[in-house]
Formats: structure tokens, C-alpha cells, sequence
């Protein structure tokens, strides 16, 4: 059994959620995983951090993680070392194998020097030790989110509601599914994704999704536009817009 955080902090936040705390729209939220075998720990820190707007899944051992990066897609984790199956710094490793750049925060009750340094030095962003205060879990990995990108846009990465892309990678997800797009309907989505709920005229695409040069029939742009619409606009709400006589816009139906 491992140190849970210290029972007036638990009360605390208890009593804060219960009256209502700070709201965000969740395709805004930053996305944490939080991974601890006790299912009181993972609930608590879950708890606290959906308090703060993050968005929050739990898992209690290390193939979960394995797998929850996939369809979750964490953009941090909370990962303890003393997993049932495979130890955090096995997770990790894994994670760095496969190409996977997630920030991670350990939160552990191995407070051994040795611990940390190996935490860090394969790849951990931070080490929290347990008993631990909320408080302070909190504000580290506010500190963790800024140094990976978070605060500002994060690099090559794009979002407005639901619909995200990779910039780096080019995949593109719309409700955390996948979308397959070709390398001209990518770059006709980033361009509306750098614009969100501004109009953008034919020429204005032409321009920088064909570049200057191009020769063709701006119909093009109609075809292409019809195309992204079948594949981002398949759930609701659609987010690719006609404004008769000027171009297009990516907004919500009511702006």
C-alpha cells in the first residue's frame, strides 16, 4: 500500500468540487493519463485534475498505458513505478521505443536517489514522491505542460473543437477517430485550421494550398472542400462552412 495524499487535501478538494469548479470546453482540454495501481490514488489525482479543465483517463498497469496511448492520445502522463505487470520505467522505455514523445511525470513512493536519477535520465519530465500534496502535483505538471509547448499553441499541433492534426506527423483525428486524408486535402485543412471561423475566398486557398502558379479551374477548390467535408464532417457539429459568394470558413453551425 502505498502513502495516499494527506487526508485534509482530499476534504479540501472534495469539498471545492462539490461547489463547482473552473470549466473548459473538453475539445480544449489538455489531455492526461493518469496511471497508478491503487484505484483511491488514480481516482483522487483524477478528480483534482478535471477540477483544474484537464481531461482525464486512468489506468492501473502498464499494458493499459500501452495501449490507452493510442485511443486516448495523453498529451501528459501521471505514471507510477510500482505496477502490477510491467514498472513505470519499463512503460516508459517502451514509449521511447515506439517513437513516442509524451511527457511524463512519475509519481511514486520510491523517494531513493537512485530512483530518480534513472526516472529522469530515461526520459521522465518530473518526480513526484508520495505522501504527496495536490497543490503541488498540480503545479508541477503545469510546469511540465509549458516546457513541452503547452500554454501556446503546441508545436505542429492544430486543434479547433474535436478536430485535431499533427502537423509533424500528418494524421488528423476528428472525435479522437482517425481521418485519412491525401497530402492536398491535409495541407486545404491545416490552411483552414491556421484560419479558424475566418472566411477564406477560392483565391486565398488557390493561393496557398495550390501556390501562385497554379493554372487550373478554381472549381478545384469546390471538389476538395467537398472531399474534406466527407471525411471530417461525419459526425456532428460540421465544422466546414459555405458562405455563399465569399469561400469557406471552419467554424461552429451557430458562429
Amino acid at each position: 500500500m502505498t502513502p495516499p495524499p494527506r487526508a485534509d487535501e482530499e476534504m479540501g478538494l472534495m469539498e471545492r468540487t462539490a461547489a463547482g469548479g473552473p470549466t473548459e470546453s473538453a475539445a480544449d482540454a489538455v489531455r492526461v493519463l493518469v496511471v497508478d495501481d491503487e484505484p483511491a490514488i488514480a481516482d483522487l489525482v483524477g478528480t483534482a485534475l478535471r477540477y483544474e479543465g484537464f481531461d482525464v483517463a486512468t489506468a492501473g498497469s502498464g499494458r493499459d498505458v500501452l495501449t490507452m496511448v493510442e485511443s486516448f492520445r495523453p498529451e501528459l502522463i501521471v505514471l507510477d513505478i510500482m505496477l502490477p505487470d510491467l514498472d513505470g520505467f519499463e512503460v516508459q522505455r517502451r514509449l521511447a521505443d515506439r517513437g513516442r514523445r509524451i511527457p511524463v511525470l512519475f509519481l511514486t513512493a520510491r523517494d531513493a536517489t537512485e530512483d530518480k536519477v534513472r526516472g529522469l535520465t530515461i526520459g521522465g519530465d518530473d518526480y513526484v514522491t508520495k505522501p504527496f500534496s495536490l497543490e503541488e502535483l498540480i503545479a508541477r505538471i503545469r510546469a511540465v505542460l509549458r516546457r513541452a509547448g503547452h500554454g501556446e499553441e503546441s508545436a505542429g499541433r492544430l486543434r479547433f473543437e474535436d478536430l485535431e492534426m499533427d502537423e509533424d506527423t500528418h494524421e488528423v483525428w476528428r472525435a479522437r477517430g482517425p481521418v485519412e486524408l491525401t497530402p492536398t486535402e491535409f495541407n486545404l485543412l491545416r490552411f483552414m485550421l491556421v484560419n479558424p471561423r475566418r472566411v477564406l475566398s477560392k483565391e486565398q486557398i488557390l493561393d496557398h494550398v495550390w501556390h501562385y502558379d497554379f493554372g487550373g479551374d478554381a472549381s478545384i477548390v469546390e471538389t476538395y472542400i467537398s472531399y474534406l467535408r466527407k471525411k471530417v464532417d461525419g459526425t456532428e457539429p460540421h465544422l466546414i462552412h459555405t458562405v455563399r459568394g465569399v469561400g469557406y470558413a471552419l467554424r461552429l453551425p451557430k458562429e
